[in-house]
């Protein structure tokens, strides 16, 4: 992956460039990522006006935004220039708060159209920075108001794992932190566009619906108890149930080298191109299957990458 970085010395350079004089100061914000989702469906037609959910799992990968403002303009210029869904929002954020435009930095470790949250993480640093910036206090509610008229979202505006409505961009309900868990990662190629996938994605059968409800209260459970063996079949029997949607072509692959190696099960990007074996980082045997995963999913993907959940609030 490659994203450009920037500096306080590239930051005054384009300013000068410009001819334009900064005004107020600029603050740095961070936002997480997610490796997929713990589990993502419908939930059945009459327990929720909007049936379309997921369950979040926030990893240690962040994009960070840097908002500079300049007096006497209203729009943004934002670099990388292809960060159109941020400037977007930044735009419309500014107008609500009165504020004047200005210069807006993305870095991101993130990789763009991989199911890894990269443009909700954009986006919600990109809120996070411009609040700060003016210090202002943002209201969640605001921030996913906007997104929601951008595109449907992961919930990484919250701490921790939640159960979330990415089409309206709602909460659901927190769930707890995640336990510390690794995942080993493979990714099939090419990108997916939340837009696209989300319009084309059909409707799911009324036995599936239930299904996905049942997970999601064991998810309720298993969670703040930090059932490490229950999240991991949660997360094999929503990258299942997904497969006759949005099939990916090594998940009967890794679910037997998940198998063999005696991790937890596998998990998927369900809007994206990975897959990925998960692992408990606390168990005494985790350096020994870490080992035998990696060795297992080499002769499919000879570049795997490990994802560490995030423990703690972010």
């Amino acid at each position: 992956m490659y994203y450009q970085t920037f500096n306080s010395a590239d930051a005054a350079q384009i300013i000068a460039e410009d001819g334009q004089q900064l005004r107020v100061h600029s603050s740095d914000a961070l936002c997480c990522g997610t490796f997929g989702e713990l589990l993502q469906g419908q939930l059945p037609v009459s327990s929720i006006r909007d049936p379309h959910f997921l369950v979040t799992m926030p990893i240690t990968l962040f994009a960070r935004a840097h908002f500079m403002p300049i007096a006497g303009i209203r729009s943004v210029t934002v670099y990388p220039s292809h960060k159109v869904k941020a400037k977007r929002l930044a735009e419309n954020l500014l107008i609500a708060l009165g504020a004047s435009g200005g210069i807006l930095f993305l870095q991101s470790e993130l990789p763009e159209g991989k199911g890894l949250a990269s443009s909700s993480a954009d986006l919600v640093a990109t809120a996070r920075s411009i609040a700060c910036c003016f210090k202002r206090r943002v209201r969640t509610s605001l921030i996913e108001k906007l997104m929601a008229e951008i595109e449907p979202s992961d919930g990484v505006m919250y701490p921790g794992v939640v159960a979330y409505q990415q089409r309206a961009c709602s909460l659901l309900s927190f769930l707890g932190q995640m336990p510390p868990l690794a995942i080993v990662g493979i990714d099939e190629g090419g990108t997916v566009e939340t837009v696209d996938y989300d319009q084309r994605r059909g409707e799911i059968s009324a036995s599936h619906r239930e299904e996905y409800h049942q997970l999601l209260d064991r998810a309720r459970i298993a969670i703040p108890q930090g059932d490490t063996a229950t999240i991991g079949r949660i997360a094999t029997a929503s990258a299942l149930l997904h497969q006759e949607r949005a099939p990916k072509k090594h998940l009967n692959s890794m679910l037997k080298a998940s198998e063999a190696t005696g991790a937890l099960g596998v998990i998927i990007t369900h809007s994206g191109t990975m897959i990925g074996i998960l692992l408990d980082r606390t168990a005494a045997d985790f350096p020994r299957k870490l080992r035998s995963v990696l060795a297992h999913v080499s002769p499919f993907d000879n570049s795997p990458q490990i994802y560490l959940t995030m423990t703690g609030s972010r």
